[in-house]
């Protein structure tokens, strides 16, 4: 369950950041790319999840 979860909210955190990204502002654009890297992150977490199981 925890798999699902980690990719769900990887998969929110990339789309919003690159829709920040489109921003007009500086700081924006850079908080989206932050906001991405942390969502590929999360999915990153939720792969191996499902690869070790929710054991971890």
């Amino acid at each position: 369950m925890g798999e699902l979860i980690d990719k769900i909210k990887g998969n929110a955190n990339e789309a919003a950041g690159k829709l920040k990204q489109g921003s007009d502002n500086p700081n924006v654009r850079d908080e989206g790319a932050g906001q991405e890297l942390k969502g590929k992150g999360q999915q990153l977490k939720g792969k191996i999840k499902g690869a070790l199981g929710d054991d971890i």
